[in-house]
């Protein structure tokens, strides 16, 4: 996703040849749709020309009368596409010249036909396609197609389909295009959608799961082989999905790379005359990171960061499978490509003079780096499910940043103001003016306006770090690499991942938190209750040569979690005290030879989603002021933050 125009908003709003083979011989995943595409780049015109050849299997017992496809780039075609309509022409922070007639971009097919017989005589399906919109009543979008077989595909059987196509690129601003020279192309050719036999995530029957292109949902695909021959003005550098198999110089001053990828959900590319490019290496993996000209002095960290990653998920989570990584520096005037993740192939974003106390380079490569995870080797649904993808990355994005930068510091670490990236996604969530506006769970397009990184990166991050509290590291790392290795290359579903749960939860801690943890689930996923915690009070009573004191806790929000308290007492003694969280108030007595000094809940911040973290504790002496201070610290970072803007422009 387009994580770095998100990041830079809370910034300023406190604000050589690849050669090798795959690692694996044998296929990883379930190759369903096997892609052969010709395209050339008309870098004049931002025109593409393509042929693509698609070989795809039939995953089901039942026999498949239609196809349907994506055809994403007529989200750009014009206003009145529901991606426009929904987004305004915008896309966090960036927006399209609707008065500009290159602005737009679309994409149209120019034939279909499907081999059948054992001849491979070609039958003409061209006609027999209509602009279908399973979501929504927009006649005028027409980002998917459904096309209508004479003769079906059986259980287990392939078609092979040769579709050509003429695409127009857009002027970047979300994802996808050019701006001068510079070329981003996502989402640029018929992509076949997701057939989901019964029983895969939801479905009680097969079905096609192939939605329109959306102001706020990302994409979901089936795994497959790609094989994509590029051509582009010799002069220009090329980065793309997988590996660079070969390159051939043609007599009219283009050239035409091929490049190959296995087991993945996607291919995009880029290319650029501007690029420098820097390589690395880290184990198997090769890095490639294509910098532009004014940016090439970050290039280490953008490549240390990834290295950090690669290390981080490798141990925690499981093997990244391929063997490249390339990592996409747009220029300033193309940030609606920055910050987005394919397979294999990431686009991270900064600026000239990013000072190494704000790591914004760190982060963007990180978190898109765990894209490949999530929305690559597990392949959610990003249109149905994106907090499986977006926050689950979330999450981890925290972990790295926080245990290799430092969890005060991470993300920030200038002019004496410092804020950790776990930190960053649990204030952005409980700062929100309703926090309980809505559940995370459901369609994306469908969550409320405004809401849609809340709900689905830092919401669910600060409840993963939350049930990452409850149950201690050693057992959530076990609950994450029990999903990843049971589930990826299978598409999960949020049912998938809540049995993993409580399977482990079950078998390392028995029956502490109940049968089940799905009390859990219904509040922070399926719910939209707030936690919130207040040690009300403290008072001690003498009684002759001992003290009772009572500690009063308050339940002031509706969510319910096992909460701790500890309790210090004037002689250095210290009780942790235990309480369900169910009851809207407890009151604890204690007799003790000495009187209790202070009592704090949660001491040690398991339960991260509780939304006010300064009325957890209570002391018997008059504490300084938190908020003159955080005051105090904010404002002297804001008046050097603009001290340095104004230095920098």
């Amino acid at each position: 996703m387009n994580y770095f125009v998100i990041v830079f908003s809370i910034f300023c709003f406190g604000r050589s040849v690849y050669a090798q083979k795959t690692v694996s011989a044998v296929s990883l995943s379930p190759r369903i749709a096997n892609y052969q595409i010709q395209v050339e780049l008309n870098t004049a015109t931002k025109r593409l020309e393509g042929k693509e050849t698609l070989v795809w299997k039939n995953p089901s017992n039942e026999f498949i009368r239609d196809l349907q496809f994506h055809l994403y780039l007529n989200a750009f075609r014009n206003p009145q596409s529901t991606f426009m309509r929904e987004s305004g022409g915008q896309l966090r922070g960036e927006f399209i010249d609707k008065n500009d007639p290159e602005a737009f971009g679309s994409i149209d097919i120019v034939s279909i036909k499907t081999r059948v017989g054992a001849s491979g005589e070609a039958e003409n399906l061209t006609g027999n396609y209509r602009f279908i919109q399973p979501d929504d009543a927009n006649a005028d979008d027409k980002t998917v197609i459904r096309v209508l077989l004479s003769k079906p595909v059986a259980p287990g059987e392939s078609i092979t389909l040769d579709i050509a196509f003429r695409a127009k690129l857009p002027k970047i601003f979300a994802r996808t295009g050019y701006s001068r020279d510079f070329f981003l192309i996502g989402q640029w050719f018929p992509k076949i959608g997701v057939y989901e036999p019964a029983g895969t995530r939801y479905a009680t029957q097969g079905q096609w799961n192939c939605h329109q292109f959306h102001a706020h949902s990302e994409f979901y695909a089936d795994f497959g082989v790609y094989d994509v021959a590029m051509t582009t003005p010799a002069s220009f550098r090329v980065g793309a999905t997988g590996q660079l198999k070969s390159e051939r110089r043609n007599p009219n001053g283009t050239k035409t790379q091929r490049w190959y990828a296995e087991d993945v959900v996607d291919f995009a590319w880029t290319a650029s005359p501007d690029f420098e490019v820097f390589e690395d290496r880290w184990r198997h993996v090769s890095i490639r990171a294509l910098m532009q000209p004014e940016h090439a002095g970050q290039a280490q960290r953008h490549i240390d960061a990834a290295k950090v990653a690669l290390a981080y998920f490798d141990k925690h989570l499981g093997r990244y499978p391929f063997a490249t990584l390339t990592i996409v520096d747009p220029p300033v005037w193309a940030l609606g490509a920055s910050g987005m993740e394919y397979p294999t192939f990431i686009t991270a974003g900064t600026s000239w003079g990013m000072p190494t106390g704000m790591r914004l380079p760190e982060q963007v490569t990180i978190h898109e780096f765990g894209h490949q995870y999530f929305m690559q080797l597990l392949a959610t649904n990003e249109f149905e499910e994106a907090w499986m993808d977006e926050g689950f990355n979330q999450y981890y994005e925290g972990r790295i940043m926080d245990e290799t930068y430092g969890p005060k510091s991470s993300v920030i670490d200038l002019f004496g103001y410092r804020m950790g990236n776990l930190e960053l996604s649990r204030t952005s969530y409980v700062h929100l003016d309703h926090p309980a506006i809505a559940p995370s769970f459901g369609n994306v397009w469908q969550l409320p306006d405004d809401y849609y990184g809340e709900l689905t990166y830092f919401k669910p991050a600060t409840w993963m770090r939350t049930l990452d509290g409850l149950v201690g590291r050693p057992v959530m790392d076990e609950i994450m690499r029990t999903y990843f290795n049971r589930w990826q290359f299978k598409h999960p579903n949020a049912n998938n991942f809540i049995a993993i749960v409580n399977e482990v939860v079950k078998k390392r801690l028995g029956n502490r938190f109940g049968p089940d943890m799905n009390w859990f689930f219904d509040q922070v996923l399926y719910g939209n209750q707030v936690c919130d915690y207040e040690l009300h009070s403290l008072h001690n009573t003498e009684q002759g040569s001992t003290y009772r004191s009572a500690i009063t806790v308050y339940r002031k929000g509706d969510a319910q979690l096992p909460v701790e308290v500890l309790v210090h007492f004037e002689n250095g003694k210290e009780e942790l005290l235990q309480w369900d969280g169910k009851a809207r108030s407890h009151t604890f007595t204690l007799t003790q030879t000495t009187r209790a000094d202070w009592a704090k809940v949660d001491p040690q911040q398991k339960i991260y989603i509780d939304i006010n973290l300064n009325n957890n504790s209570f002391t018997t002496r008059p504490p300084a002021s938190p908020a003159a201070k955080y005051a105090a610290k904010l404002m002297f970072w804001a008046q050097n933050w603009m001290q340095w803007l104004a230095w920098l422009v």
